[in-house]
């Protein structure tokens, strides 16, 4: 993603927003930490993600000042809409807190309210904690979600490149079929989705897939083994196309030959919640609707206790380690499904003790009436050879 991916009307209405709800918050100033809430708001693909970096946003009017490492700094300037990029560091070592504290005088923050997005990944503990000192009590708020919520529902430009990430998605995953075969490593198969992805315009999904086979079919998130397939091994894969950073999910179950009864059953629940799940999400409905529609199915079929993970979350841009996005369906949840919102659908069942699972993943886009699977290809168990 960069500037030059929008028009930057549509950047110029991101900001806008933005500033409105940190306003609406109560706050003079937020500082934008996470990866994707910045490649939102100002555009870029760097890399700074892995060390101290901020965007000082004000809610009012004024200058896009971006503080990055030294190393990005070119990047930002030619692919971001950034007015102002100050980088620290360079060819020796620098403290990026004490650099930073120099511009936080020059913006006056800490004499104002300020705001501080606070990601899992990308701020590190000790960064956080000298921030907290830097700041005092101008630090009134850590608003982690103020701009995920903003960057929830999907623009008309956004779902297009989705769309073009479910195309590269459904071609890696028939390359995966295509290349699944007995003496066949688990890591050749995942060359070959990989390969595909690239060849046709993804770049490196944000997380690594999963894939597995045979034996290791318990494991809910395994990734790909020097493991040779076998006749009538059972698999399930998982990963993502990333056009522009937008991500879009797929994952299948398949078996090399014949597939035995319990992995059918497996399947078969795996499915009808799926299914379940899809049926219930439309503009309006609490997340946890679908969830619980889905886990009605696997609870009524004796599994609820395989259920190892969540039944869907939000999709969108991402960056390593993750493309999900806050919005979670599962227990608990007091989210609101609204339309053009990008969700996946995937509850899980998966049974350490038999060495099986079953979950099949895909996208759908939230319409006012439904829920738009965003994949042309199959669910059906995939029988190959």
């Amino acid at each position: 993603m960069s500037k030059h991916d929008f028009r930057t009307a549509e950047f110029t209405n991101r900001v806008n927003r933005t500033r409105e709800a940190i306003g609406a918050a109560g706050l003079d100033w937020l500082l934008v930490m996470h990866p994707m809430s910045l490649h939102w708001l100002i555009g870029t693909e760097a890399k700074s993600y892995q060390a101290f970096q901020c965007l000082a946003l004000s809610a009012r009017a004024g200058p896009l000042v971006m503080f990055t490492r030294l190393s990005e700094r070119c990047e930002f300037i030619e692919d971001s809409l950034a007015d102002e990029v100050i980088g620290w560091g360079g060819g020796e070592p620098e403290d990026p807190i004490e650099t930073f504290a120099r511009l936080a005088v020059r913006l006056g923050l800490r004499v104002s309210r300020v705001g501080l997005e606070t990601p899992p990944y990308y701020l590190h503990p000790h960064h956080y904690v000298r921030l907290k000192d830097l700041l005092g009590a101008a630090l009134v708020a850590e608003p982690v979600n103020l701009v995920h919520a903003l960057r929830a529902v999907k623009s008309p430009r956004e779902i297009a490149l989705i769309r073009q990430s479910a195309r590269i998605a459904d071609l890696a995953m028939a390359a995966c079929v295509g290349a699944t075969a007995a003496g066949r490593t688990e890591l050749e198969i995942a060359a070959a989705v990989y390969q595909c992805l690239l060849v046709n315009g993804s770049s490196l999904p944000a997380s690594a897939i999963n894939l597995v086979t045979g034996d290791r079919c318990g494991f809910a998130h395994g990734a790909p083994s020097l493991r040779r397939l076998q006749r009538g091994d059972p698999g399930n894969i998982e990963f993502g196309a990333a056009y522009k950073r937008y991500t879009k999910t797929i994952g299948r179950q398949f078996n090399l030959g014949p597939p035995g009864t319990r992995v059918r059953e497996l399947y078969d629940v795996a499915r009808a919640a799926f299914e379940a799940c899809l049926a219930e999400i439309r503009d309006g409905v609490p997340a946890i609707v679908p969830h619980e529609a889905a886990r009605r199915v696997i609870a009524e079929a004796g599994m609820d206790r395989y259920r190892l993970h969540t039944t869907g979350y939000g999709v969108g841009p991402g960056v390593p380690p993750s493309w999900g996005e806050p919005l979670n369906m599962f227990g608990g949840s007091t989210d609101i499904l609204r339309a053009g919102m990008v969700v996946s659908v995937e509850p899980p069942v998966f049974i350490a003790e038999e060495r099986l699972g079953a979950r099949i993943i895909d996208n759908v886009l939230v319409t006012e009436t439904g829920a738009e699977l965003l994949s042309d290809y199959t669910l059906d168990l995939i029988e190959i050879g």
